[in-house]
């Protein structure tokens, strides 16, 4: 790999390596899905203890550069999908553009009385019923988004699993209930993935992720859905331009 670190330093030993390793990577030298030396090799080829490499390691996991598959070892993660956030978006639409098969894996469609939360971001009333939809969505075979939508059931009455097994919900909500998403109000916050979100994401408890609350709104200005969603942040990033 060419490069020695410089145990006299200043700059951490830690911070030296991954430098290194991330210029393998932005270089082209590692291609995404490459695997890395070994933590072993590693700590052979510039002299240093396991601990070091442990954690160069670690912020280049954190930073999404890389990441780790128990028993098979740390490997360099695909392009980040990016998704501007200057106008309204659907996941589908915006998958499909960037040349991916989008789909949803259903995990449940039922009804349930709103939540506090719910009923004011919905702007109904505590324990009105709502349609809550759990769903993964994927990029090909990769699962990108957990996510849960909160409906009023009172505009979208019998809305069933099949259905949202074989169309997207905005077409849906479209073409079946004659309700078009005019506009969103999203809000970001940074989050670690929890055990049972690291299940359905196929990643380790503790990735690093996105917590996205979203409020749909319809040409009327009626909010029509609350959608709270659990983002990689390893594979996704938002951007904005500022004129």
């Amino acid at each position: 790999m060419g490069k020695i670190l410089d145990h006299n330093s200043f700059i951490p030993l830690y911070h030296q390596l991954k430098e290194i390793l991330k210029e393998n990577i932005e270089s082209g030298f590692w291609a995404p899905g490459d695997v890395i030396p070994s933590e072993n090799q590693l700590m052979q080829d510039y002299n240093i203890s396991r601990n070091t490499v442990k954690k160069a390691i670690e912020n280049l996991v954190q930073d999404g550069l890389l990441n780790r598959i128990k028993g098979k070892g740390t490997f360099v993660s695909k392009p980040k999908l990016e998704q501007s956030l200057s106008g309204f978006y659907s996941f589908s639409k915006v998958m499909k553009e960037k040349g991916f098969n989008p789909r949803d894996l259903i995990i449940s469609v039922k009804e349930i009385p709103a939540t506090k939360s719910t009923a004011k971001h919905l702007q109904l009333n505590m324990d009105d019923p709502v349609i809550q939809l759990r769903r993964v969505r994927y990029a090909q075979d990769e699962p990108i988004i957990y996510e849960t939508s909160y409906l009023p059931k009172k505009l979208f009455p019998g809305l069933s699993k099949g259905e949202l097994e074989n169309s997207s919900l905005y077409d849906l909500m479209e073409d079946k209930y004659g309700v078009s998403v005019s506009v969103a109000k999203e809000i970001f916050e940074p989050v670690l993935i929890r055990d049972y979100e690291s299940i359905l994401l196929q990643v380790e408890e503790g990735y690093p992720a996105l917590l996205l609350d979203r409020i749909a709104y319809d040409l009327n200005e009626r909010p029509i859905e609350f959608c709270r969603s659990i983002v990689r942040g390893d594979r996704c990033r938002f951007y904005t331009e500022l004129l």
